[in-house]
């Protein structure tokens, strides 16, 4: 099975991977302490890839492909900011550089694709070690020569690929001593894992788990974690013919580290960490014509960063369904099952914040019978001197929406406001069947009978689960609606989520559709829009 790409989609391929390293900025900051504890990994890569998506923006989807794809790579090239900036610039130019994109994409192509731009990627480093982004740039592309060879599609071999740098990305610690002194996963590769993470979600619609730093506490800021490194950090782009570039590399290599050289077509980007800023631009005037040189004293960035360590904080969610809760658990909350049998009490529920492992706890009820009971166990958890936020979820589905957007590598009181901004914007419903006659809001019915949930409310009739389904969706939706999430339960026929998917992907095919099981008793399906 192939793939065809075109220029609506890639326009927004270069949108989504923006807004995912927007999010996870501050979190990959957190994780920054190699090759310099700088914590401004995630906020480099952040500005290359808007530089990229803004290149793009301006020629519009009504451009032609290649043409996009031209200015995209263009635009990260002299946009690239840091070490892991400049390297991503590499790894996305050269993967472009492999597709066909005047014709459909096989998962030969992205696997050589892969394979291509992680060789470049290492040979455009001075000093390549493992435990770094070039270790997940070669786990995604053995993951994806995985794929082909084993004659998968190329949506496959790109889900892969991402799967593949998610296990890379978890094993940087045992490959590199600095990453487990500091109990952290490389930034670097993280970077990698957050852009592959939104092309899967790009071309399957499957959001991927998410990934955490190995001990969600970093060092604390201003900690020597690279002594005796070099002062400085000097970034230029050259004008300058190929041939000059070997010379160059092996002038910056005997002046510092951290050497990183990209381009081509006579355009380049250098970066390099040393002592002597004078003779790093020098041999870039030996080679051509630096401009836009920016430098970098890292005693005054690391200074300016706080000097306490991080609290550690936790989400407490509670759950139905099996799925629901092993989702949950995958993007590292601590989960509260409950169902109709077997309901969460006061005990277990003020337990449960009593003992939280955290200074600082965020919950989601995810259940409005469940919000008083939470906020009685927070009082008494707030005396005892922890922060502790009640976001008031009345849905499953708000609280998945809030913990996708959790992030604790920024402030308590921002993330607390931006999960409640998340599960405040999810529009919600649900599909269940009637287990005995009654009265609705939308008139009688039977044993049997399928009923439509919206924001809480029966607002629905039918006999078809599909029908009632698409009618839910139908309400929840808005012209700026962007993402639809169905999560199927205990009873739901086995293709009723991929119909309901087929179908609302046919009548709005601007929104993008997930798909999870997450095995609820009593609801066919919980329906989100965001």
């Amino acid at each position: 099975m192939s793939l065809r790409l075109g220029s609506v989609p890639f326009v927004r391929w270069t949108r989504l991977c923006t807004d995912a390293l927007a999010g996870a900025r501050a979190e990959i900051d957190a994780l920054n302490v190699f090759p310099v504890p700088d914590s401004d990994t995630g906020t480099n890569a952040f500005v290359t890839f808007a530089a990229g998506a803004e290149a793009v923006a301006e020629l519009g989807s009504e451009a032609d492909l290649v043409t996009l794809v031209k200015a995209y790579r263009d635009g990260l090239l002299t946009g690239a900011r840091g070490n892991s900036g400049v390297i991503m610039s590499q790894l996305v130019r050269g993967s472009l550089s492999g597709l066909p994109f005047t014709e459909e994409v096989t998962a030969e192509n992205v696997a050589v694709a892969f394979e291509r731009a992680t060789a470049a990627a290492y040979e455009a480093v001075g000093d390549p070690q493992e435990g770094t982004i070039l270790s997940v740039a070669a786990a995604a592309s053995q993951g994806a020569r995985e794929a082909a060879d084993a004659g998968r599609s190329a949506r496959e071999a790109f889900s892969a690929a991402a799967a593949a740098a998610r296990e890379g990305l978890a094993r940087t610690p045992s490959q590199m001593e600095l990453l487990a002194r500091a109990g952290v996963v490389d930034a670097g590769g993280r970077v990698l894992v957050v852009v592959l993470d939104a092309t899967e979600q790009a071309l399957t619609g499957r959001a991927a788990p998410t990934t955490r730093a190995v001990v969600p506490v970093p060092v604390e800021a201003g900690v020597d974690l690279v002594e005796g490194g070099p002062a400085y950090e000097v970034m230029y782009l050259l004008d300058a013919a190929d041939d000059e570039i070997p010379a160059l590399r092996k002038a910056l290599a005997a002046l510092g580290d951290s050497l990183v050289v990209v381009g081509g077509e006579r355009l380049w980007n250098v970066h390099v960490h040393v002592d002597d800023v004078g003779a790093a631009i020098e041999a870039g005037l030996q080679a051509g014509t630096p401009r836009r040189i920016a430098v970098t004293h890292f005693a005054d960035q690391v200074a300016a960063q706080p000097k306490q360590r991080r609290r550690r904080r936790v989400v407490i969610m509670a759950t139905t369904g099996d799925g629901i809760t092993e989702l949950c658990t995958e993007h590292g909350a601590v989960t509260m099952p409950f169902s109709r049998t077997s309901p969460l009490s006061h005990d277990v529920v003020a337990s449960a914040l009593e003992s939280a492992d955290a200074d600082e706890i965020v919950v989601l009820p995810n259940n409005s019978r469940y919000v008083g009971l939470f906020e009685a166990a927070a009082k008494a958890a707030r005396s005892g001197g922890r922060r502790v936020a009640v976001i008031p979820t009345s849905a499953q589905v708000q609280g998945l929406a809030a913990l996708a957007v959790h992030d604790p590598g920024i402030d308590f009181d921002d993330d607390v406001v931006a999960m409640s901004s998340a599960a405040g914007g999810t529009a919600h419903g649900a599909v269940t069947v009637a287990s005995e006659p009654g009265i609705t809001m939308a008139g009688p019915c039977e044993a049997g009978d399928v009923l439509g949930v919206v924001s809480g409310d029966f607002a629905l009739v039918g006999e078809s689960a599909l029908e009632v389904a698409a009618q839910v969706v139908e309400r929840l939706l808005t012209p700026s609606s962007e993402l639809v999430t169905v999560v199927f339960g205990q009873g739901a026929d086995d293709d009723l989520a991929t119909r309901l998917r087929a179908h609302v992907e046919g009548e709005r095919p601007d929104v993008d559709v997930e798909v999870h099981a997450g095995g609820q008793e009593n609801y066919l399906l919980f329906i989100a829009v965001e």
